[in-house]
């Protein structure tokens, strides 16, 4: 599985990105557990606030894969997305 994630936004609006995949990653399998307990509908509204983040993430079950989309708004990070981002992101 391959994750990625943008961060954009903030007070200083800059862009970050990271790549993980979970086949060569030490912590594959957490990260594998993290994506599966992604539930979009429990995620907020999406909506940007000023000086915030906007996740996107991307999920590719196979390197050819089509990928999974989602955004989500910093003040909707849960604990567990909030790991997951900062892992991706490193």
């Amino acid at each position: 599985m391959i994750v990625t994630v943008v961060r954009s936004g903030g007070f200083a609006g800059l862009v970050a990105r990271g790549e993980i995949d979970t086949n060569t990653a030490e912590d594959g399998g957490r990260l594998e557990e993290a994506v599966r307990r992604l539930d979009p509908a429990q995620l907020g509204t999406g909506r940007p606030q000023p000086d915030r983040y906007i996740y996107r993430l991307q999920v590719r079950p196979e390197a050819e894969a089509d990928p999974t989309e989602i955004t989500v708004a910093e003040q909707d990070l849960n604990p567990d997305l909030a790991w997951l981002v900062e892992r991706v992101l490193g």
